[in-house]
């Protein structure tokens, strides 16, 4: 699922523990979709990719 919809294999961090972080980001993303009641990854990631402060929501977060 990663790779598919982050593109994981593509990234260029290799750095240290940076890798390793990168995934978890991902990780927690695509746990947060799912918590949003998403069904679909990649159309979540569409439709946050054009509205972040929706995104940020999610993390109740301010924009």
């Amino acid at each position: 699922m990663r790779d598919g919809t982050f593109h994981e294999d593509a990234s260029r961090v290799r750095i240290g523990t940076a890798l390793r972080a990168m995934a978890t980001l991902r990780d927690l993303t695509a746990r947060l979709i799912r918590q949003a009641g998403w069904t679909s990854i990649a159309a979540a990631t569409g439709h946050y990719r054009s509205r972040p402060d929706r995104a940020t929501a999610l993390l109740d977060l301010a924009a």
